[in-house]
């Protein structure tokens, strides 16, 4: 179960989005604050967007396995 996390693309974006923030706010990294809200968008929309592809996936595979039933 950890290794899976450690692996995912999500995971990996969300600490990134995070350590963004913080650095940003806790160092006064100067990003402006156009540019720091749209990166967090960003991650925030991919996050989201494979979200949906995985509970689509599921879903599917899910499916498949019933009608094998």
């Amino acid at each position: 179960m950890l290794k899976q996390k450690l692996t995912s693309r999500k995971f990996w974006m969300a600490i990134a989005g995070a350590l963004i923030v913080v650095f940003n706010e806790g160092l006064d990294l100067g990003i402006p604050e156009d540019t720091y809200w749209g990166l967090v968008a960003l991650v925030l929309g991919y996050v989201f967007g494979e979200a949906v592809v995985d509970v689509a996936r599921a879903k599917t595979t899910h499916q498949e396995g019933q009608e094998g039933a």
